[in-house]
């Protein structure tokens, strides 16, 4: 079946380890959704040489607007030409670059508590790309560009597998700026500004977009009551939530992760709550007593 018209996407902006993973696959529950995971070269075609993944409107030219619209209407096309649901954490980073490309897209908004980001991050960050991620990765990556990619990937297996380092060198946002924090300060601090920066712009950025164009929803109130905020969501996106598709939501949901953070030590989160007391705040997240 082609397609002959692109669909408003829908985007699901939030950051790494946010929960945007089992919200995406909530949405994708809706028999007119196909989901798209995570194509990160794709948002980088404008600039993939580019040491950060901070992107604004004057990045999204026609040529770069034309390739990226052409992909999704591709993919929208080999699925049964259904809306699209996507899903790219690095996107907090680059609203008005997404915004630009697809003015007419319908956006949502998730957010974590810091520390169980942290605690999820600092473990990600001790992980190697799995060699199904590079082939992912590369499947979706214009031959013209991939030699740009070539050289983190062999960096990062050398750090882990032949150097055996307790860290990758670099995972998740790339805010501008991480390279010089990554030499100045200890691994908690920057995953502390990875949530930090990224949350705070991607919320200024998705403000401005006006009323009614966001919909934003935390992830532990989606764990919490699954139901209610998927209904929400529905709506916001011009779905009919159907009582089948809400019990399959339910059985989807593991409430039992919230508190694996308290596996680190207590005085390296208390040296991090600066990085991120002011966000938190926003987001209604309170510091808990055993870090006061």
């Amino acid at each position: 079946m082609t397609a002959t018209q692109l669909k408003p996407p829908i985007f699901l902006i939030g950051n790494y380890r946010s929960g945007t993973t089992i919200a995406q696959k909530l949405i994708g529950l809706h028999p007119d959704i196909v989901t798209w995971y995570e194509p990160k070269t794709l948002w980088l075609y404008a600039d993939p040489a580019r040491r950060h993944d901070e992107f604004g409107e004057t990045d999204a030219t026609e040529r770069v607007a034309r390739y990226i619209r052409g992909r999704f209407l591709e993919y929208q096309s080999r699925h049964g030409d259904r809306q699209i649901m996507e899903n790219t954490p690095a996107n907090v980073l680059r609203v008005p670059f997404v915004h630009e490309i697809f003015p007419d897209a319908i956006f949502l908004y998730i957010t974590r508590n810091p520390f169980s980001y942290i605690s999820s991050m600092e473990l990600k960050w001790q992980r190697a790309k799995s060699f199904k991620g590079l082939i992912r990765l590369l499947k979706i990556t214009p031959v013209t560009q991939i030699h740009y990619y070539v050289k983190d990937i062999i960096k990062q297996v050398v750090t882990k597998r032949l150097l055996g380092r307790k860290y990758t060198s670099i995972y998740g946002p790339r805010y501008n700026g991480i390279d010089r924090d990554l030499k100045e300060n200890e691994k908690l601090t920057v995953i502390a500004r990875q949530w930090a920066r990224g949350n705070r712009k991607a919320r200024e950025d998705l403000a401005r977009l006006g009323n009614g164009r966001v919909l934003s929803f935390r992830y532990e109130d989606l764990i919490q009551d699954p139901e209610l905020v998927l209904r929400r969501v529905y709506e916001h996106c011009g779905l009919n939530c159907t009582d089948d598709i809400a019990r399959q939501a339910k059985e989807m949901i593991d409430p039992g992760r919230q508190q694996k953070w308290l596996r680190l030590e207590r005085k390296d989160l208390t040296a991090i709550i600066p990085e991120v007391r002011d966000e938190m705040e926003f987001y209604r997240y309170e510091i808990p007593s055993l870090l006061q």
